[in-house]
């Protein structure tokens, strides 16, 4: 089991590519992950099973494995077969979707956290898109709260860049648990604001990880009139 203090006041960076995409391969994907640690991240967050494997093969720092299966609703690692399927593969921390809505299998989370304890020492990590989604969380055991759906569930209005308030409820709401700020936080004083507004660590993912979307962020620029 990994020491979460080792995470505190660090970088976490998400190495995942879209469907469809040159760089959707996971040994691509390990290479990004390592190339991340050598910039200083302290861990890093994958998705699908073979890059959970390689990924963690290829680093010697934490691995937050996740499987998204869908586009919409429940879909990050939705059910118990998924959490256990990516602990198998080698997350140190599994990601599930923490919010209160309905489970494609019909377990509550509570119960999908248990079932993987039953058979895993995996931490967890809650991706939430509330305040209230994170306190039935902790409620259900969660190991960590992530802020990654915030302005994706319909309870909060999807900000530009971070959902800083959010930060400062969970930070206030003195959870006992690791708050992770992740979703929308492209630039290095996005991520600074995010721990001051009471982060333990942040996520970056498309701001580091995602060529096409950072190009195109220059394009735009370049040939805007």
């Amino acid at each position: 089991m990994i020491n979460l203090e080792s995470l505190r006041g660090r970088l976490i960076v998400s190495c995942q590519a879209y469907p469809g995409e040159p760089m959707r391969d996971p040994h691509t994907m390990s290479q990004v992950a390592q190339s991340a640690v050598i910039g200083g991240a302290a861990a890093v967050r994958v998705q699908g099973l073979a890059d959970i494997e390689q990924t963690r093969e290829a680093v010697e720092v934490p691995v937050i494995g996740l499987w998204k299966d869908g586009h919409d609703g429940v879909f990050i690692t939705p059910t118990l077969r998924h959490a256990l399927a990516c602990a198998k593969a080698g997350a140190h921390v599994v990601a599930l979707d923490g919010t209160r809505r309905h489970r494609p299998d019909a377990l509550t989370l509570q119960q999908t956290i248990d079932g993987l304890r039953a058979e895993s020492d995996a931490l967890v990590m809650a991706d939430c898109g509330s305040l209230d989604d994170a306190l039935a969380a902790v409620a259900a055991g969660a190991d960590l709260i992530g802020t990654t759906l915030a302005g994706y569930t319909g309870e909060r209005e999807k900000t530009v860049g971070p959902d800083l308030e959010l930060l400062e409820q969970l930070s206030a709401a003195d959870l006992g648990r690791p708050i992770i700020a992740e979703g929308r936080i492209s630039t290095p004083d996005q991520a600074r604001q995010a721990m001051q507004a009471g982060a333990f660590a942040v996520v970056v993912g498309t701001a580091i990880t995602h060529p096409a979307s950072i190009t195109g962020w220059f394009v735009n620029a370049v040939e805007a009139p």
